[in-house]
């Protein structure tokens, strides 16, 4: 059971557990996070009772024209009880006080979550999200 959830961003140790509780340790960059975390716009922790925490979510951007949820993660052993509502609620919260009109709000999210996100008025345009990696730029040569 959880406590609470905090409006705060993950110290790099609560990063690097989450992250590595559902799956993202081998595509993390953990020292680069240090550097990223705290140029977030904005971030919720979720606290279990004995105040360990057992969920994430961030927001980045340029706190303007752009808002991106990033990094939704919730242990695996607190899972399907109401935290990642709970983490996203106040994601929310902040976007309908701090974001400008027709702000653009989006995040990527894999395929079995996307039910999920619609819930939060989120889905699918008619465009395509493209990303790379640094390591595939550097071995074309772009």
């Amino acid at each position: 059971m959880t406590n609470d959830v905090e409006e705060r961003l993950p110290t790099i140790q609560e990063f690097e557990r989450l992250c590595r509780s559902v799956g993202w340790g081998e595509i993390m960059n953990f020292k680069a996070a240090g550097k990223g975390l705290p140029n977030s716009v904005y971030g919720v922790v979720a606290l279990d009772s004995e105040g360990e925490a057992v969920g994430m979510g961030r927001i980045v951007g340029d706190g303007a024209l752009y808002y991106y949820i990033q990094d939704i993660a919730v242990h695996p052993e607190h899972q399907r009880k109401g935290l990642g509502t709970r983490i996203l609620t106040a994601l929310f919260a902040y976007l309908k006080e701090h974001a400008y009109p027709r702000s653009f709000i989006a995040l990527f999210s894999v395929p079995g979550a996307v039910d999920f996100y619609r819930r939060f008025t989120l889905e699918e345009r008619d465009m395509i999200g493209l990303f790379t990696v640094k390591e595939l730029i550097v071995k074309k040569g772009v």
